[in-house]
């Protein structure tokens, strides 16, 4: 058995958290190689182990069984991108702050044991392929495991949008933008914008607006074989931009069309502890 550690270093400082895992699987005989998700910044002043060798992800990853996250969500965003073109499951560790997608925390590091022993399942979840088409043409595209936001500029005033589902109208609005959403991302941005908690298993669109200054502007569930589209109105001179899973924003112009379409990819989450959504839910976010 081959597993891949990606640890955050600037989360997990002096890859303590990794090393230790290290140290757990090498007792059970797994072949274990720690990769960086990321370069280091060369001004960061981060120390890493001299005596511990990095290979690259990508590399790494090919012939691997299990790749390990260590850091927050957008870490393990970053990483399982890789991870998911070759169909391996990602594990998570959360060294963040709540860590929606990660099975472990740092104190339950023992519990990678069981993968030696084959004790554990892997969680299917589904994602977007999100296109951005202009003049006919695409210019744009990316998958995403949590969201695609399109939002306004930072010092733009409201945009006028249009959300239609398979090309029927579901909504037009002025707001700061919208999020279309895969159920595992429904606890991410899309909830802190008011939208529902779903089942992260489950296999739903769920758009839903930013600050709307309308009324009528509500959240909407959507069966996963709905295309999605979001546009800025054509006479709208505000900038807009779209960003997938966090990452780095492209600008969209008046009249391009935003296109989200449930992916034929999908990642798969290994699951260790047995804990349910419901009770990761109340830990993560407090009970009620």
């Amino acid at each position: 058995m081959k597993v891949v550690l990606s640890p955050n270093s600037y989360r997990d400082r002096g890859l303590r958290a990794a090393q230790y895992a290290k140290r757990v699987l090498d007792r059970g005989g797994v072949d274990t190689v720690v990769c960086l998700p990321f370069e280091v910044d060369s001004g960061s002043h981060l120390e890493l182990p001299v005596d511990l060798a990095l290979g690259r992800l990508a590399q790494e990853l090919e012939g691997a069984d299990v790749l390990v996250c260590f850091g927050g969500d957008g870490t393990i965003l970053h990483s399982a991108r890789e991870a998911t073109a070759r169909n391996i499951p990602v594990l998570g560790v959360n060294l963040g702050s709540i860590g929606f997608m990660a099975e472990l925390e740092q104190g339950e590091l023992s519990l990678l044991s069981r993968l030696v022993n084959g004790k554990f399942g892997v969680e299917r979840r589904m994602m977007l392929d999100i296109t951005v088409r202009r003049d006919g043409r695409t210019v744009f595209t990316e998958s995403a495991l949590n969201d695609a936001v399109v939002t306004k500029g930072a010092v733009a005033r409201v945009l006028d949008l249009e959300v239609t589902g398979d090309r029927v109208v579901i909504s037009s609005f002025s707001g700061d933008g919208l999020i279309a959403a895969t159920p595992t991302g429904s606890t991410a941005y899309s909830m802190a914008a008011g939208g529902p908690i779903v089942e992260p298993t489950a296999e739903n669109i769920i758009v839903t607006p930013i600050c709307a200054h309308s009324m009528h502007a509500r959240p909407f569930v959507l069966d996963s074989a709905r295309a999605v589209g979001i546009r800025v109105a054509p006479g709208c001179k505000k900038t807009a931009y779209l960003s997938v899973d966090g990452g780095r924003a492209f600008r969209i112009q008046p009249g391009d069309w935003v296109e989200c379409r449930r992916s034929k990819q999908v990642t798969r989450l290994v699951k260790l502890t047995g804990r349910s959504f419901y009770e990761r839910i109340n830990q993560k976010l407090g009970k009620a």
